[in-house]
This record gives structure tokens, C-alpha cells and sequence, in this order.
């Protein structure tokens, strides 16, 4: 029964990770203004490559072995983010 419930937790954590992004990322915004959802998709892909990397930041701070490797590529991928942030917004 707990195997059950921890899976349940599981899902409902990525659950409430993409609700949290999305409205992070706008989604009322084309509802008000009646303009496409595109913007904010590819804000919420954005969204979640900087948190892909702000994890593998957090490996690095628990893994023996790998250690490097989580730490460059977490690096990466928030720099990615970023300048994709700023691509978006029309600042580059």
C-alpha cells in the first residue's frame, strides 16, 4: 500500500512542477489578450531546461563519482536557459 501512495506522491510532485511552470510562464496571458499559446510553451520548455540544471547542480553536491560531469552540464544548461530567457524577452 505505501509503494501505491509514494508513486502517487511522485506523479503529483511533476503534477504540481508543470502547473507551477506554467503559470510561472503566463498561461492566463493569451487567454486575456486572446494571442497564441506558443510563447508560453516555449516558456515553460525554458523553464524546465534551467531546472534540469539547477538538479544536476544539486547532484554535484551529493554524488561520489560523476561529480565534474553534473557540474559542467548543470552549468550549461542554466546558461542555456538564460540566454533562451533572453531570446524570448527580445533582449539579444
Amino acid at each position: 500500500m505505501s509503494n501505491i501512495s509514494s508513486k502517487a506522491l511522485s506523479s503529483f510532485k511533476y503534477v504540481y512542477l508543470i502547473v507551477f511552470f506554467a503559470l510561472l510562464s503566463g498561461i492566463f496571458y493569451p487567454l486575456i489578450t486572446d494571442t497564441s499559446f506558443e510563447t508560453v510553451i516555449s516558456g515553460i520548455l525554458v523553464l524546465f531546461l534551467g531546472l534540469a540544471g539547477g538538479v544536476l547542480l544539486y547532484k554535484t553536491t551529493t554524488s561520489e563519482t560523476k561529480r565534474e560531469i553534473f557540474f559542467v552540464v548543470g552549468f550549461i544548461l542554466i546558461g542555456i536557459s538564460t540566454y533562451l530567457i533572453f531570446q524570448l524577452t527580445g533582449r539579444v
